[in-house]
């Protein structure tokens, strides 16, 4: 199984930017994003089940939607009005049987 992110980058305070994350194999039941910030855990962003219940963090209602294309085995986060302490390593995540996969990270920096 491979989670290929993607979409990363430096947004100024109050702009956007939309990540995707490819997953290879067969279909995940929960897709989702998580986030590490520098020197902080790993945190809970926002998850999405094959039937397409949503699970939002409180810091991101409002401001963040995940979506998913169950065709194309892809989640994605859209991401507006971002703020500096949004700045982080997003972590795609995807569960199947019980395991849980994860990607490698992409970095998103938002500067003020």
């Amino acid at each position: 199984v491979q989670l290929v992110e993607s979409g990363g980058g430096l947004v100024q305070a109050g702009g956007s930017l939309r990540l995707s994350c490819a997953a290879s194999g067969s279909i995940f039941s929960i897709m989702g994003w998580y986030r590490q910030a520098p020197g902080k855990q790993r945190e809970l962003v926002a998850t999405i089940t094959v039937g397409g219940i949503t699970n939002n963090a409180d810091s991101v209602k409002g401001r963040f939607t995940i979506s998913r294309d169950n065709a194309e085995n892809t989640v994605y986060l859209q991401m507006n009005s971002l703020k500096p302490e949004d700045t982080a390593v997003y972590y795609c995540n995807a569960q199947r049987f019980g395991i849980i996969y994860w990607g490698k990270g992409t970095l998103v920096t938002v500067a003020s």
